[in-house]
């Protein structure tokens, strides 16, 4: 009776604690918790950067854009985690060895008495041959077959979507080297004409104010003064517009490069590259494409890991064979053996799984085709991609050039209005409209550069190219810089181009 009046108020304390605990309520965070939560992920964004300290070049914006930008810091981690994952699995082909160790006890002896199979009579008087309390304690070794090939082909398939992982990194860095390539050229377009425009708007306005006040007091023809109104008025509209895109344009870089707010950018006003000239043919062009493109790769993968579903699938059709062996030990004094051990084998076959292999069989041509098809729409796309890559190029280096002839019409028309300018009001505003002329010639002309560079960045991806080491978390900023610049300077003179300056892209076929 003892023991049973010790149970029942450990089971009744069990359940007054099981009941307390469902009761809690719910944490709601404090604001002192979000303010914490806040403090941390800003240091995650931007604890590990470099200061910037020298003016950024090209390789260097996408250098921080690399290291730095949280996107492909996600897919470096996402690879990672795949990484780990594939190596976690490879442990469950091993035997499973299991160590025990334990303490048993019961409130009365354990034993029984015997009776004749013909008689039914009592043979034996009522005897015990186990311990009330004894300790226990073994070491078992098991393989499964099964279990085996079923954890074979899971780990292949770890393995295969550590492969996809590295080729969404890839397409990762790819898209944020298109970014920076783009974003760049907008922004430094922005920082070479924002003064000038931000000057040429003050003036304007003084201008329109000189105008009006000449309307007022008749010095001017009223049609005259409203019609150099409205021109200068168009002009400081369009101004503003191109004004805000170039405002835009560096806030993306800033943002593509993961700099903190507030923090000083001033990009490096070297001697502007020409543009790129393609070498290869479009057939060369899209064979490169599709050997490296990371989304037909990581189809490819994908398709390689599906067919592992189908082995599992199949693989639990086999017969099961299980080995075991064990090592125990019981503290029993009545034992006459206290150590023992002891080993099995064991064959077993679900015979109404063979049901399933039509199915099988069915599903694997499914997923095949599928798989395929998918494969081979993607490629298609790819091919289109090249194909409006190069167009896009083409188009767009036309586009330069004829903007640096507008551009240089423009500055000529200034030079003669500035040099025909007198102290009538006319002529002032007359320089002011060529001016106004001037800098949108040069806002059109920057434009047109940036735009034939991110269409040489879109080409660029299009082929699928990698730029960035293998080594990213490791280098400082000017090291990753060099080393990308050394690898897009091999790419290009080895498999695509060679540069020239004001020359219209000829596409070689």
């Amino acid at each position: 009776m003892m023991p049973r009046l010790v149970l029942r108020p450990l089971t009744l304390a069990s359940t007054l604690l099981l009941g307390a605990c469902s009761a809690l309520p719910p944490e709601v965070y404090t604001q002192q918790d979000k303010q914490e939560r806040i403090r941390q992920d800003r240091k995650l964004m931007y604890g590990q950067q470099e200061p910037v300290t020298h003016p950024i070049t090209f390789y260097e914006a996408a250098a921080r854009a690399l290291k730095y930008n949280l996107d492909y810091r996600l897919k470096l981690m996402e690879g990672a985690l795949a990484s780990d994952l594939h190596d976690l699995s490879s442990y469950e082909m091993l035997p499973r060895v299991v160590a025990s160790a334990g303490y048993a006890s019961r409130s009365n002896d354990s034993g029984g008495t015997s009776i004749g199979i013909e008689d039914r009579e009592e043979s034996l008087r009522a005897s015990t041959s186990q311990e009330r309390y004894r300790d226990l304690s073994g070491l078992g070794l098991s393989w499964s077959l099964l279990d085996f090939g079923v954890a074979y082909y899971r780990s292949q398939q770890k393995g295969d979507q550590v492969m996809m992982a590295e080729e969404r990194r890839r397409k990762v860095s790819q898209n944020v080297l298109q970014d920076v390539r783009s974003a760049y050229w907008r922004a430094l377009g922005a920082q070479r004409l924002l003064p000038q425009v931000d000057k040429l708007l003050t003036r304007t306005q003084l201008a329109l104010d000189s105008a009006r006040q000449a309307e007022t007091q008749g010095l001017m023809p009223r049609q005259e003064a409203l019609a150099y109104q409205r021109a200068l008025l168009d002009s400081v509209s369009l101004l503003n517009q191109r004004r805000q895109d170039l405002e835009f344009a560096r806030a993306e870089l800033a943002a593509l490069m993961s700099l903190p707010p507030g923090s000083e950018m001033v990009l490096a006003d070297e001697p502007e590259p020409g543009l790129p000239v393609l070498t290869q043919r479009i057939d060369n062009l899209e064979q490169m494409a599709l050997e490296n493109r990371p989304e037909i790769m990581e189809e490819w993968y994908r398709k390689r890991a599906n067919q592992q579903d189908i082995r599992i699938a199949k693989a639990e059709l086999w017969p099961n064979v299980g080995l075991n062996w064990g090592y125990n030990y019981d503290s029993n004094k009545y034992l006459y053996n206290n150590h023992w051990s002891e080993a099995g084998l064991q064959v077993s076959l679900n015979l109404l799984k063979f049901l399933q292999l039509p199915a099988i069989w069915g599903m694997e041509e499914s997923q095949e085709a599928t798989d395929d098809a998918r494969r081979v729409a993607l490629s298609m796309a790819v091919l289109t991609q090249v194909r409006v890559g190069v167009l896009r190029y083409n188009l767009a280096s036309q586009e330069v050039a004829f903007a640096d002839e507008s551009l240089r019409v423009d500055e000529s028309l200034l030079s003669y209005a500035q040099a025909a300018s007198s102290s009538r009001q006319g002529s002032e505003l007359e320089v002011i409209r060529a001016e106004g002329r001037y800098l949108l010639s040069r806002y059109q002309r920057e434009a047109a550069y940036s735009q034939a560079q991110a269409a040489w960045g879109r080409l660029y991806n299009s082929i699928g190219l990698d730029v960035q080491p293998d080594e990213i978390a490791q280098n400082d900023i000017k090291t990753l810089a060099h080393a990308i610049k050394v690898t897009m300077q091999r790419q290009e003179a080895q498999q695509l181009i060679g540069t020239h300056r004001g020359v219209p892209y000829a596409l070689v076929r």
